[in-house]
């Protein structure tokens, strides 16, 4: 062959080839366009129920604690505290609220510490979880009217309006430890279970349990530091100031 037919030939090959390309690529455009159309449509009707079984599916897989102390189990230190169990989203709200309430009064007592750093957690509390006791009765007078309070709520914090100086600090730190894990457990559970009805919810537990994790291990840190102990994320105190033995109840 003529060196002319040869490069007639080459030229020839080489349209063929991208022709073909383009052929393929047109096939893949309309596939994937297909696609994503249908994916845009099969997301438009999607319903509330299945984004808030996203949110919560998503949230109780993705929680990864910064640090797992010895003895804890995935949904707290040693399993659930208080008989505060989750059995549907409203019960997770009213037993919230009643917990909410108990902290922002502890809290409020921390006005009186010496510790510029007490002071300021507890005024964090009293901000942060007063605004989310007033999020929650909103939800549950719109959701659930008529629904009963926490009539079984079990207070874990002692009454710390008779101390001062070390023995508030402390006693409080020792009390608000397990309490905040009581939360993070709730939360969790209900993420875990996909009890959570509205994305809301599942977004709010997400949050508290996040956030009290971490404020969590900042109060560890204080009562090492201070008192010399980390605490234990499964009892209380039965009296304020330094442990002793037997001290410990459930």
């Amino acid at each position: 062959m003529k060196r002319p037919a040869v490069a007639a030939a080459a030229v020839g090959s080489a349209l063929a080839a991208a022709a073909a390309v383009t052929g393929i690529a047109g096939t893949t455009a309309g596939t994937t366009a297909g696609t994503t159309a249908g994916t845009t449509a099969g997301t438009t009707a999607g319903t509330t129920a299945g984004t808030t079984a996203a949110t919560t599916a998503a949230a109780a897989a993705a929680w990864q604690p910064t640090a797992t102390p010895t003895g804890w189990g995935p949904m707290g230190p040693c399993g659930w505290m208080h008989g505060m169990h989750v059995r549907d989203e409203a019960g997770y709200l009213t037993q919230m609220v009643a917990h909410h309430e108990e902290a922002v009064a502890a809290a409020r007592q921390l006005q009186r510490s010496n510790r510029s750093q007490m002071r300021a957690l507890g005024a964090s509390i009293v901000t942060t979880q007063s605004a989310e006791i007033a999020t929650m009765k909103e939800w549950l007078a719109n959701w659930y009217p008529g629904h009963p309070g926490a009539r079984d709520y079990r207070p874990m914090m002692r009454d710390l309006s008779g101390l001062s100086g070390d023995a508030l600090d402390e006693t409080f730190l020792q009390d608000m430890i397990p309490h905040h894990m009581a939360a993070i457990g709730m939360s969790q559970q209900l993420l875990a279970s996909g009890r959570a009805e509205h994305p809301q919810v599942a977004e709010f537990a997400a949050k508290i349990r996040d956030d009290q994790h971490a404020e969590m291990f900042r109060m560890r840190r204080y009562l090492a530091d201070w008192f010399g102990e980390w605490g234990r994320p499964c009892g209380r105190w039965d009296r304020p100031g330094p442990r002793g033995p037997g001290s410990m109840m459930h």
